[in-house]
């Protein structure tokens, strides 16, 4: 079974670790290579891929837009996040596919799953391309408010005309997202800020989060950003960037194989192969 993840820089990635264990798990020899693509060599390389015997691949930054006009199908939800992490390669077609924010979503309904109600408010910290997707799959659950805050205040509108039902939220700045953060129930960071080698860096100030809030932050390395170590010093319960990643292969890895796959066995080992405890 040959699986891969396309995109430049590729050399850090964890995924190879990850797909060998799902493939552990369902008893199948397979590999996951990685193809690093120079940009100005895109073209060629898919190309390439084309004949290879994949059965899937992932995209990673920064190709999950630009693969989009090389596959024979794209996935109601992929088109409107207007970008594609996954792609299947199924009777020589590609269909893609992005489980991005799903991943997000389903990572916490499995650790807070109290937070799906109808009373709570979101707030999204960025408006890059990992909000638009967490955007999106946070759209299909039944929350009370799901706002978005940049620094350009545009983008912030611009990843909100996803939302075609006109279901309550608004752009803000990071400034009025510090005043108003005692609204929200859960914090999500989607941005960089943070990532090493920048770890003391953090993109608003917790000063006004809610008693008893969820503080969740896409940044896996360091483990505990030093967002989720104010937000834990504030009271608030966090969320670790390292299970969106898990669980988007996850969901990347089912529709490859059509097998059902648990995550729950790797965490404790992923947290510790890449020494983040």
């Amino acid at each position: 079974m040959e699986l891969a993840l396309i995109g430049y820089p590729v050399s850090h990635s964890q995924s190879p670790w990850i797909h060998q264990r799902f493939l552990n798990q369902i008893k199948t020899t397979g590999r996951y290579q990685l193809i690093e693509i120079a940009p100005d060599q895109f073209e060629t390389e898919i190309k390439k891929m084309k004949s290879m015997p994949l059965i899937g691949f992932n995209v990673t930054i920064p190709y999950k837009e630009k693969i989009m006009p090389y596959l024979d199908e794209i996935s109601a939800d992929a088109e409107e996040i207007g970008a594609v992490n996954t792609v299947v390669c199924h009777n020589q077609k590609w269909f893609g596919y992005n489980t991005d924010g799903v991943g997000l979503t389903t990572a916490l309904k499995t650790q807070y799953p109290n937070l799906f109600q109808k009373d709570k408010s979101v707030l999204l910290l960025g408006a890059g391309g990992a909000s638009r997707g967490i955007y999106h799959a946070l759209l299909k659950e039944d929350f009370a408010n799901i706002s978005i805050a940049n620094r350009t205040l545009s983008r912030a509108e611009n990843v909100m005309e996803l939302n075609v039902n006109n279901k309550p939220g608004e752009a803000l700045s990071f400034q009025e997202a510090e005043q108003t953060l005692d609204q929200y129930d859960l914090v999500i960071q989607t941005t960089s800020v943070g990532m090493t080698p920048n770890e003391t860096e953090q993109v608003i100030d917790l000063e006004r989060l809610k008693q008893g809030a969820v503080v969740s932050d896409i940044v896996y390395q360091p483990f505990l950003t030093t967002l989720l170590k104010s937000a834990k010093e504030k009271g608030a319960r966090i969320h670790h960037g390292h299970e969106m990643l898990l669980y988007q292969a996850k969901l990347a890895f089912e529709l490859w194989t059509n097998e059902t796959v648990s995550v729950e066995p790797l965490i404790d080992e992923f947290i510790q192969m890449i020494n983040i405890k």
